[in-house]
């Protein structure tokens, strides 16, 4: 189900060629450019200029590597799925405001029709020609509205449900981004704690080394170093036992 929505919103955006490139990194993550131009079967030029448009609304993001060998860099590519998502959400919510303006446009007003050219006009442009049409001077008839407006209601019902559905594999994204951040600061703070300790660890040490002799010049300068040297030593002990 997201995988659809996921290439609903790059059709919209860009063009049919360029949804196949959801199955490439759907799930994925800093997927080769030289790759995914051989999958979609382009030349790597026509595969970028699909990847950046796609990087202009935030749908993918990049690393860059350069080729040791070659010298040139190679982009991996990474698909945004929480900001396609919302991406298509806004779209769909767009879409169901203008079908609920043309529904109560509908339900107020009248329209005219021209059986022959097939053109409906409003009933001001009608009053206008003396509801004749000005191209094959055929009288309008009054449009039936009624099959509009139940198509307008289907579809607006249709959007609706999609808008629900994708809503809820929004949050879903939301959700498992939020959790990733989480672990992201209480790492954060577990680094920081660590480095915190061996800095207490190191001042402490070096206490205890000038306490001993009283050193001044070059040699307190080797005790101090001794002394940090014997935190480092200790911090790897304690990393091999774990």
């Amino acid at each position: 189900m997201q995988t659809k929505f996921l290439k609903s919103i790059v059709e919209t955006l860009i063009n049919k060629q360029a949804v196949p490139i959801i199955d490439l990194l759907v799930d994925k993550k800093n997927v080769n450019e030289f790759l995914i131009a051989k999958k979609l079967k382009l030349t790597i030029n026509q595969t970028r200029n699909i990847l950046y448009k796609l990087s202009d609304y935030g749908l993918v993001s990049f690393i860059r590597k350069k080729d040791k060998r070659k010298g040139w860099y190679i982009y991996f590519w990474t698909l945004n799925t929480y900001q396609s998502l919302k991406l298509l959400e806004e779209n769909l919510k767009k879409e169901l405001e203008n079908l609920e303006a043309q529904l109560k446009n509908r339900n107020e007003k009248r329209y005219y029709l021209c059986n022959t050219c097939s053109i409906e006009i409003n009933e001001e442009s009608a009053l206008l020609n003396d509801f004749v049409c000005p191209e094959c001077e055929e009288v309008y008839h009054l449009s039936n509205n009624k099959d509009f407006i139940n198509e307008l209601e289907k579809n607006i019902i249709r959007t609706k449900k999609e808008i629900d559905l994708v809503s809820s594999e929004r949050k879903i994204e939301e959700n498992k981004l939020e959790k990733k951040k989480v672990v992201k600061i209480k790492n954060a703070e577990r680094k920081a704690k660590a480095i915190r300790k061996k800095n207490r660890d190191i001042r402490v040490a070096v206490k205890k080394e000038i306490k001993k002799s009283k050193p001044t010049g070059d040699k307190k300068n080797q005790k101090i170093k001794k002394a940090k040297n014997i935190v480092k030593s200790r911090g790897k002990q304690k990393k091999k036992k774990k």
